[in-house]
């Protein structure tokens, strides 16, 4: 068992990283159009025209660009430093590989944290009532970590090339947007529909959503944060465990 010093010092260097992260990445164009812009353009086509209530749109807005924006920055930052060969001077470091997952999540975690308030305060400007803030604020935070460490899981393959785990992670992401009940609330889908909505992680963090500002969850909320908290652990395990295999490949 790791002695506290080394612990601190570990947790240090991690939070660094997600000051690199935040002052290199954040302003990285496929950031801004994957992260931020796409997410609501493309909630915009399917959403205009169909006359639907502001308290409908904001969780499934919301649920979007979250999704969206802790998952554009993760996935792309170890194949960028591999390309610009400071993954090796990183490595070459006292950090662990734990550590530099850890702070990938932590800047991704805190983009996708802040670029949510922007829906949010869209929606309380617009009227909408958040009628259970304690679990809505609760649901935002885990969701935003788990969706950030999804995106560590995108960049396991040993590619320095950050379009290829774009790619990798687009296959992946778009299917999980359109079947977590966004467009389409998880009452209203056919048993089957229902089925394969409950393996989208995102799927739990819109029903909380739902319930916290339209009074109605299809799931009970302590259920919906429980598999939240249990895809992040799962996340987590699988981009440490991997990443100890093919980190040491891109060098």
């Amino acid at each position: 068992m790791p002695d506290m010093p080394t612990v601190l010092q570990q947790a240090r260097r991690s939070l660094a990283i997600v000051r690199k992260d935040i002052r290199i990445y954040y302003a990285k164009g496929p950031v801004i159009i994957f992260g931020v812009l796409f997410p609501v353009f493309l909630f915009l086509s399917f959403t205009i025209g169909r006359h639907l209530s502001v308290d409908f749109m904001i969780p499934g807005l919301l649920g979007m660009i979250l999704f969206f924006t802790a998952t554009s920055v993760s996935p792309i930052v170890i194949p960028w430093e591999a390309q610009a060969r400071t993954l090796e001077r990183l490595m070459s470091c006292p950090v662990k590989i734990e550590t530099i997952i850890v702070g990938d999540i932590l800047a991704s975690f805190a983009f996708g944290l802040a670029i949510s308030l922007v829906p949010i305060l869209i929606g309380l400007f617009l009227g909408i009532t958040i009628l259970s803030p304690l679990f809505f604020a609760l649901a935002v935070i885990l969701a935003a970590l788990c969706f950030a460490s999804l995106g560590t899981v995108f960049s396991i393959p040993p590619t320095n090339m950050p379009s290829t785990v774009n790619m990798i992670a687009a296959v992946v992401k778009f299917p999980v947007v359109f079947i977590s009940g966004i467009f389409v609330p998880l009452d209203e889908l056919p048993a089957w529909g229902q089925a394969i909505a409950y393996i989208s992680p995102l799927t739990y963090f819109t029903d909380i959503a739902r319930y916290s500002i339209q009074g109605r969850g299809h799931l009970p909320v302590a259920l919906d944060l429980l598999v939240l908290l249990a895809f992040t652990a799962v996340f987590l395990v699988v981009a440490t465990k991997l990443h100890h295999k093919t980190m040491p490949r891109r060098i």
